[in-house]
């Protein structure tokens, strides 16, 4: 079983990905920390908290990141369009009876790194300030996390909230430039890949019909998120898993192919928040560029609403 920390900014994909967690035996859920991005910190939170509640998976502690930049600047707009006033598609889920822990997010990070070294993987599908901030506190993690595996980046397509940047990075690109540049060991699950995946349309009459508050509560998020998407691409009728792959690697690695880079952040000017990778084979990155979509999906479904 491997250790992970789930690191997330609980949108509707975000959403997903934690219920393929918890639904997958092969990982242990230490602790989930948030950052803000889809939606704000608080708002995170409170849907993390309330979709684990509704996973049965309460005991899994949660940890509140910081409501600002590395750079110490106010967070851009949350992601309303595509993820709702709410970040889950105005779902309804029951308030939560347990709180987030008292720990700052980055503290958690530091504290479970050292309790588990070189056995822990830290799966980040936000920006990248709470990582950061717990590796310039604590330089020494950087050599004991096993992997950083995150969604996020662009490295050979184009980004999909500028013409340059994917948005987790976009959000917070001073902290993915720190967090790229430390040397820890990292598989970056991008556009690259993401776009490849396809959670279709059609399942989500599946999930209805199964009647669980879970099901119905994830087929009403992807719902919005699909016709989110169909405004961009009327065609597309369904939704790529972005934040799902990112756990789907952290179970099955041979899910994708990767090369290993280098990789910058653009931080300012039109294309701030876009990654520049460079083949390097002492990298310390592995850019996923192909991937077993039909196998990976079909893996998800069998997980997710179970």
């Amino acid at each position: 079983m491997k250790n992970i920390i789930l690191d997330v900014d609980t949108g509707i994909d975000d959403a997903l990905a934690i219920a393929y967690a918890v639904n997958s035996p092969e990982l242990n859920i230490l602790g989930i920390t948030t950052t803000f991005g889809n939606t704000s910190v608080p708002e995170a939170t409170r849907n993390t908290l309330q979709l684990l509640q509704v996973l049965g998976a309460d005991d899994i502690p949660v940890f509140p990141g910081v409501e600002k930049t590395f750079a110490g600047e106010e967070p851009a707009d949350k992601a309303t369009w595509i993820h709702g006033e709410n970040g889950i598609g105005e779902a309804k889920l029951p308030s939560a009876e347990k709180q987030a822990g008292d720990m700052i997010a980055h503290d958690f990070i530091i504290s479970a790194v050292h309790e588990h070294p070189n056995d822990i993987l830290i799966l980040t599908t936000a920006n990248q300030g709470n990582l950061a901030r717990a590796i310039e506190k604590d330089p020494e993690i950087v050599n004991l996390v096993e992997d950083v595996i995150l969604m996020g980046g662009a490295v050979t397509v184009p980004g999909n909230i500028t013409p340059y940047a994917e948005a987790n990075i976009y959000h917070d690109a001073e902290a993915a430039q720190y967090t790229f540049q430390s040397g820890i060991p990292m598989t970056l699950v991008g556009l690259d890949v993401t776009l490849k995946t396809l959670l279709r349309r059609s399942v989500l009459d599946e999930w209805k019909e199964k009647d669980t508050l879970l099901s119905r509560s994830l087929a009403h998020m992807c719902d919005f998120y699909m016709d989110a998407y169909a405004k961009e691409n009327p065609k597309l009728n369904g939704c790529p898993l972005h934040d799902p792959l990112t756990v789907g690697v952290a179970i099955d690695p041979a899910f994708v192919k990767t090369k290993t880079m280098t990789v910058h952040v653009k931080t300012e000017g039109a294309a701030k928040g876009q990654t520049v990778g460079e083949e390097n084979s002492n990298g310390n990155i592995k850019v996923c560029l192909d991937v077993d979509s039909d196998r990976f999906v079909s893996h998800f479904l069998d997980r997710v609403v179970s």
